[in-house]
């Protein structure tokens, strides 16, 4: 099955290549045993790695996630966390933000044309390392919920009120030092939302991801990761309405002791929807999704 590239997230993964390139030292002259220690969090792309960074850190994060491609039509919408982080133990990390999005949306069955820029809500997370990496145990592990309240729809760009408790486990395993690394993650994601029409729907996705990340230098990690996707519309997990695999490849680069990037692109290779016989699930996902991040430690 041939999967088109879409020409803005081939640039923005492109130019986060070059970036990678740009600032990164050769591989062959450093020794990975004497490498820093690399937090994992964000080297796998939309995996997330157990990594909750030193006690007492703070963070001020700028985390973009692009979606696009519908059955027909154009569709392009984005969701931009402004999120700040703090890590008051080396076992539990707490985020907060504001969420903007913006939606570009013309002549796609069952969605309104829309061109908007919006305020869409705000969110927190709590994340606790259940699981400690040491000298003895490669695997890390981390628990996190996230609840999130939206007044922008993120697929329709309606005014809507959501709520949504995303929970998943991110666990990592460290295949050699320093060096490579496999991400895991575990996604439980219910959703309520009432319309402006005094319509409610509830749904749930729930994912499961594998990732394998390469550090190619001190400030340069690379990888790639699949994600299998589930949806339902309801909170019980009896209603299936089909399902979507996703694939792409993902870049790290640190620019500064405190300053970092991460970059990532999938496209949908597999889908069903219950009921259409065509191929690829473009009713509860979409073709292609993006993501650009980047963050200051202080």
């Amino acid at each position: 099955m041939r999967v088109p590239f879409p020409r803005r997230g081939a640039r923005i993964f492109a130019a986060s290549a070059l970036a990678g390139l740009c600032f990164s030292a050769p591989a062959r002259a450093e020794d990975a045993e004497n490498w820093r220690e690399l937090e994992t969090k964000y080297i796998f792309g939309f995996t997330t790695g157990s990594g909750i960074g030193i006690e007492g850190e703070k963070e001020f994060t700028v985390d973009t996630i692009g979606r696009f491609g519908k059955r027909d039509g154009r569709y392009n919408a984005t969701e931009t966390k402004y999120e700040y982080e703090f890590t008051p133990s080396q076992f539990v990390q707490f985020e907060f933000g504001a969420l903007g999005s913006t939606h570009d949306i013309r002549n796609v069955t069952d969605l309104d044309d829309r061109r908007q820029v919006a305020f869409t809500g705000g969110f927190g997370e709590f994340r606790y390392l259940a699981v400690e990496r040491t000298s003895n145990n490669p695997l890390s592990v981390t628990l996190a919920v996230e609840p999130t309240v939206r007044l922008i729809d993120e697929t329709s760009g309606e005014r809507v009120h959501n709520y949504e408790f995303e929970t998943t486990l991110n666990a990592d395993v460290e295949l050699l030092r320093n060096r490579l690394y496999a991400g895991f993650n575990l996604l439980y994601e219910p959703e309520y939302t009432h319309a402006l029409t005094n319509e409610t729907v509830r749904e749930t996705t729930l994912g499961t991801s594998a990732a394998l990340s390469l550090r190619l230098a001190p400030n340069v990690v690379v990888g790639g990761e699949a994600w299998y996707l589930r949806h339902y519309d309801d909170f019980g997990l009896s209603a299936f309405t089909g399902d979507a695999v996703m694939l792409g490849p993902n870049l790290f680069v640190r620019f500064t002791p405190k300053i970092f990037m991460t970059a990532a692109w999938n496209a949908q290779v597999w889908g069903r929807e219950v009921g259409n016989p065509l191929s690829l699930n473009l009713a509860e996902f979409q073709r292609h999704r993006a993501r650009l991040k980047f963050a200051v430690e202080f």
